[in-house]
């Protein structure tokens, strides 16, 4: 009994010496940082292989008898073990080499991290089949078919159940994520007809509030102390309610009246989960269907993911109402108010800024009504002209700027709240705006196309004639519209989308800010035409963003960029001229004499490896010389030592080419 255990205890310590022999091996001969994990696994197999397969080669070569006992000398025996054993062990780096290189070694997960990425994705596949459960159920399907269109700026063609309205249904049932990004596309005329963006410009998000426990604990995490330390009052009844967000009235400590953004607890996660969900469902329409290849839909999604993420750092919102109050005060206007925000009282999740005291605009009629004329005239002017000069002259603008986030002051004032979303324009895309603007308030299509095909990404297979046709059909009837005009913005994108042109996210977001904007100046002044008072005011924006003095600095830019140039010109010849010389030169460096020796003791380690091979496999394969064995020759066992050697380096040859850093 204690001579079996011995014996299998003796078994078991050899095969882990094996194993880290296997291991050892694998790292230093290959350069392979193998993990020991694997290392022990992969050893211990291959250990217990090398029993059987040396006993069968040994019994087919003859060095074993049928009965298992050796004919031949103990010498012999050993060597032909020794042998055996030897190729088993190449074949168990070979297996280590292989694994490592197609799933590298990496740290062990905390068991509790792999836990809950578990249980995140067991919930997150959950609510993805509830969502495509819900498309299903209102007859969107055709979502992810491969419909062909015939008319080019169409969607694909619905089913019978499968209507605007039935994709509103669906949105508002699937959560307040995928109402919010039906929000936006309601807002990309670019993308689609306007039956979609009647359907989708209905949708609302609703929220309960949060009891005043919940949303104190936020303010006290983020400000990191008790609400007292920053705020002398906190009113506990919200203004208002949204999906991720509640805003209270507060006081500062010197008596500032506030509101406090805070974020709802939970609201980021479960924003994300869904957000995962809408790129696996774009991405999943993009691959199935033509329209969706066309419309971008994954990057429509990753856009609308990493839109909504910012939305969520409120530090986003904090600096971008800095920025549009900054553009405002430089367009020296005293009609539009712009918030201050407090550093104190900000953070990730937690806003605080000025309250900003009036009606939402889409709730004033009462006040408006009270106005006179001249005054509601005056005031649509005056947001129309503010606008304006934040797109086209500052370059940052309110992205967003709906009935709901224009407050009418009691002072004639309007105040602009919520900066979640603002747009920014670079110079050159500025001045191509304002030029194609220009071109539609002067009538010339031919100016207007070219100005716009200059501000957007043209396909190969455009038909320049008939987009040249459909800008000048609308510039024509703009003359002529009973309602003033009002839609030809809209109408611009129209025919940006029937031609398949790929408009730039913020020059998109600039339209989009124009035609929302209507709707405010149509509540302020139901006869205010927007499109005229516009164009008319286009020169006036133009000058003022090729003022002299800027024109002077362009210039003087442009200078200093061709006397750069022309500076380099002659040390960029005299770089060409020794090039070659430069070449032959390379190798008079010790560190590329180095390289060059690596690469050719590399090269010839590999022409060994495969001679040996060859070599051994012509020795097996030739029957000849004298037998050690009844089946085995002197040549065989010589040429399956000499191919196990060449099958080693050539694993170690091929490793260190995979291995290779950049030079």
């Amino acid at each position: 009994m204690f001579d079996t255990v011995l014996f299998w205890a003796l078994v078991v310590l050899v095969g882990l010496v094996y194993a880290a022999g296997v291991g050892y091996a694998a790292r230093a001969l290959m350069s392979a940082p193998v993990g020991w994990p694997r290392t022990y696994v992969v050893g211990i197999l291959v250990y217990a292989a090398s029993w059987p397969f040396a006993a069968s080669t040994a019994t087919q070569a003859g060095v074993l008898s049928a009965e298992g006992d050796l004919t031949v000398s103990g010498l012999v025996g050993v060597l032909f073990y020794a042998l055996a054993f030897g190729w088993v062990f190449a074949f168990g780096i070979a297996i280590l080499v292989v694994t490592e290189a197609l799933w590298p070694t990496r740290a062990l997960p905390n068991p509790i991290v792999s836990v809950r990425e578990v249980l995140h994705r067991r919930r997150r596949t959950q609510r993805y089949l509830e969502i495509l459960t819900i498309l299903s159920r209102h007859g969107i399907g055709w979502l992810f078919q491969g419909h062909r269109r015939s008319d080019p700026g169409a969607v694909p063609a619905p089913s019978r159940t499968s209507t605007p309205a039935a994709l509103v249904q669906a949105i508002n049932e699937a959560g307040v994520t995928f109402v919010k990004l039906g929000q936006v596309l309601s807002t990309r005329r670019d993308l689609l007809p306007a039956p979609y963006i009647d359907a989708l410009s209905s949708l609302q998000t609703s929220a309960t509030t949060l009891p005043w426990t919940a949303i104190c604990a936020v303010i006290e995490e983020e400000i990191g102390g008790e609400v007292s330390s920053v705020f002398a009052m906190v009113d506990e009844t919200p203004l208002a309610a949204a999906s991720v967000a509640q805003v209270h009235a507060g006081v500062l400590l010197d008596g500032t009246r506030v509101v406090l953004k805070v974020q709802r607890p939970g609201a980021a996660q479960q924003v994300a989960a869904d957000v995962d969900i809408i790129v696996r469902l774009a991405q999943r329409i993009e691959d199935r269907t033509s329209w969706g290849r066309e419309f971008g839909a994954l990057s429509l999604a990753t856009g609308f993911a990493r839109s909504l993420s910012d939305e969520l750092d409120y530090r986003i919102e904090f600096q971008n109402t800095r920025q549009v109050g900054s553009a405002v005060a430089a367009a020296r206007t005293d009609l539009l108010m712009v918030p201050r925000v407090y550093e104190i009282g900000s953070s990730k999740r937690l806003l605080t800024m000025d309250r900003i005291e009036g009606i939402p605009l889409g709730s004033a009629a009462a006040r408006l009504d009270a106005m006179g004329q001249a005054q509601r005239d005056t005031l649509a002017a005056g947001l129309l002209d503010a606008v304006l000069e934040q797109i086209v002259v500052q370059g940052v603008f309110h992205a967003d700027l709906h009935p709901g986030n224009l407050m009418v002051r009691d002072d004639g004032r309007l105040g602009m709240i919520d900066f979640g979303a603002v747009g920014v324009l670079e110079r050159s895309m500025r001045s191509g705006l304002a030029t194609l603007l220009l071109a539609a308030a002067a009538d010339d299509d031919i100016a207007a196309t070219d100005a716009l095909l200059l501000l957007v990404e043209v396909p190969d297979d455009v038909d320049l004639t008939r987009l040249q046709s459909d800008i000048g059909r609308v510039l024509t009837l703009m003359k002529h519209s009973s309602d003033g005009g009002g839609s030809i913005f809209s109408q611009f994108l129209d025919i940006v989308r029937e031609h398949h042109l790929a408009v730039p996210a913020q020059l998109g977001m600039a339209f989009r800010s124009i035609i929302t904007l209507q709707t405010c100046l149509r509540l302020l002044d139901p006869e205010f035409d927007m499109v005229e008072r516009a164009l008319d005011r286009v020169p006036h924006f133009l000058r003022r963003l090729l003022a002299p003095q800027s024109l002077l600095g362009s210039a003087q830019a442009q200078a200093g960029v061709i006397a750069a140039t022309a500076r380099r010109i002659p040390r960029r010849l005299e770089t060409l001229t020794s090039s070659v010389e430069k070449g032959v030169r390379a190798l008079s460096a010790p560190q590329d004499r180095t390289w060059v020796g690596e690469l050719v003791t590399e090269a010839v380690g590999a022409l060994i490896a495969i001679a040996l091979v060859a070599l051994g496999v012509v020795l097996v394969v030739v029957d000849a010389g004298p037998l050690i064995a009844s089946n085995l020759t002197v040549y065989g066992f010589i040429g399956a030592s000499v191919a196990l050697a060449g099958f080693v380096l050539i694993l170690r040859s091929v490793r260190r080419l995979f291995v290779r850093k950049p030079r």
